[in-house]
């Protein structure tokens, strides 16, 4: 995706959905690129200033940090995986522009309609939180036309195309969202953050055979609980000194300073 075309997914997403106070993101070329388009200034990859005076900020994940978007990127790869899957078994079949962004509106909800945590504590009357009820305001959700959908139906009319399309989304997204609401592991031990001067061995997946890029922590870049979860890290290679933005999940610690 283009950065024009982003900023334009950015202007129905608004407009849909209306001006948001807090954007999170990774770093991908198109987002970095809407943020110069757009001429919204970052200090230390957290966007300080105002979205079209709109009170809204953007908050960019550090490099190779992709882990720190786990919650979205698990729901991304799981949707893909089963668009992928669906799209392949259509074989030669074409979807319309029509019918794809109306099915694309129908997976909306389906994924949104998902629980995150019990809200009632009458056992005769559960019921749960789900994103749909903090985007809409509403408790119902949108409920599928009657009629039979399967993949008989596919080349009949478009409508029932849809349909048929969104009912297998539905089963496999719930076989597969049904997995993610189990207990995820936490860290239950702290462990000390890491400091400015401290010496570091960074984990980069693209260095040569036998090279071992270490690096001087310049910077501590604390989160608002206080704990470091990203650095930055100069180091020299082949005479330049270099400063990267790292997680801390991709630094070793190799000489804390005292």
């Amino acid at each position: 995706m283009s950065t024009d075309s982003f900023i334009n997914v950015l202007r129905r997403f608004f407009s849909v959905r209306g001006p948001a106070k807090l954007l999170r993101s990774d770093r991908g070329t198109n987002f970095v690129g809407a943020c110069k388009e757009l001429d919204i200034n970052t200090d230390n990859s957290a966007v300080k200033t105002d979205l079209h005076g709109k009170g809204c900020s953007w908050v960019f994940n550090p490099p190779h940090a992709s882990h720190m978007g786990g919650s979205w990127e698990r729901l991304i790869g799981v949707s893909r995986r089963i668009l992928d899957a669906m799209l392949l078994q259509t074989g030669p079949t074409r979807l319309t522009h029509e019918v794809l962004s109306t099915f694309m509106a129908e997976v909306m909800p389906i994924i949104n309609a998902r629980p995150l945590v019990s809200i009632s504590t009458d056992p005769d009357m559960p019921e749960v939180l789900t994103p749909a009820m903090l985007l809409t305001q509403k408790v119902s959700t949108i409920s599928a036309p009657s009629g039979n959908f399967g993949v008989p139906q596919l080349y009949k009319k478009q409508w029932k195309h849809v349909q048929s399309l969104a009912d297998t989304f539905w089963k496999r997204w719930k076989g597969e969202c049904l997995s993610t609401l189990q207990n995820r592991r936490k860290w239950t031990k702290d462990k000390p953050n890491v400091k400015d001067g401290d010496i570091v061995l960074l984990k980069d997946s693209q260095a040569h055979r036998n090279e071992w890029p270490m690096g001087l922590v310049i910077k501590a870049l604390p989160s608002s609980d206080k704990k470091v979860r990203k650095v930055e890290v100069r180091i020299v290679q082949d005479g330049t000194a270099k400063v990267f933005l790292r997680p801390v999940s991709e630094i070793v610690i190799l000489l804390s300073k005292p």
